[in-house]
C-alpha cells in the first residue's frame, strides 16, 4: 500500500493545520531576521489551498499539487509564495497522472521539488534558508530508500533529518533573503522558512505514519 490520493489530501490538510498552530512562532522567529509575516503569510496560503481542495480532490495526485503550488504562489506574500509554490509544482510535475505513490515515486517528486527551490531561490545549504532543511530531509529518503526501509520509516527519517536542518541554522550567517541584510545579526537566529519547512515535512511523517 503506497500513499494513496486521499493520504496526499489528509497530508495537505495536516499541513495547513501546522501552519495555523505555529502561526506566531513562525512570525516571532521572522521578526527577529525578516519582515515578521512569514506565519501570517504562510497560514493564508495554506487557508486558501484548503479552500479550493474540494475542487482538485477528484484528480490525479499531480494535478492535486499543482492547485497547491498555483494556488501559494498567488496567495503567500514574500519569497515563499513563489519558493513553497514553486516546490508543490515541481512534486506536480513528477506526479502527473499518478494516483497513488510509491517510496519511489515520493523521492523522485521531493527531489524535484528540493529541485525547483534550489533553482528558484539561488540558495545551497548553509545559506541559513529553507533549503537547510530540505536538503537533509532528501539525502536522508534517499538514503533510507536505498536501505529497503519502508515508506514510513522514511519519512520519519526524512523529518528528523529537517529537524535537525532547521535547529542548525540558528549559528549560520544568512548569505541569501531579507535576513541577509543583517549580515552577522543573523546569527543566533532559528530561520522561519528551514522552520515551515520542516513542519511541512513532520505533518508528512505524521499522517503517512501507517503507510508501508
Amino acid at each position: 500500500m503506497g500513499i494513496s490520493r486521499d493520504a496526499v489530501l489528509a497530508w495537505i490538510r495536516a499541513t495547513a493545520a501546522a501552519m495555523a498552530l505555529h502561526k506566531d512562532h513562525l512570525t516571532q522567529l521572522d521578526a527577529a531576521i525578516g519582515d515578521g509575516d512569514h506565519g501570517a503569510n504562510m497560514d493564508r496560503g495554506f487557508q486558501a489551498v484548503l479552500a479550493r481542495l474540494p475542487v482538485a480532490a477528484a484528480t490525479d495526485i499531480g494535478t492535486i499539487f499543482k492547485s497547491v503550488g498555483m494556488t501559494l504562489v498567488s496567495t503567500v506574500g514574500g519569497a515563499a509564495g513563489p519558493l513553497y509554490g514553486t516546490f508543490f509544482l515541481q512534486l506536480a510535475a513528477a506526479t502527473t497522472g499518478k494516483t497513488e505513490l510509491g517510496l519511489p515515486d515520493w523521492v523522485a517528486a521531493l527531489e524535484a521539488g528540493v529541485a525547483g527551490v534550489v533553482m528558484r531561490g539561488k540558495a545551497s545549504p548553509g545559506d541559513k534558508t529553507m533549503v537547510d532543511a530540505l536538503a537533509p530531509a532528501l539525502d536522508t529518503v534517499k538514503t533510507a530508500a536505498a536501505d529497503g526501509a519502508s515508506l514510513a520509516a522514511a519519512l520519519r527519517r526524512s523529518a528528523e533529518a529537517a529537524k535537525r536542518g532547521m535547529i542548525a541554522t540558528i549559528p549560520l550567517v544568512a548569505r541569501k533573503g531579507r535576513a541577509s541584510y543583517l549580515g552577522e545579526r543573523s546569527a543566533g537566529h532559528q530561520d522561519p522558512g528551514a522552520t515551515s519547512s520542516h513542519l511541512m515535512l513532520e505533518a508528512a511523517a505524521e499522517t503517512w505514519a501507517t503507510v508501508t
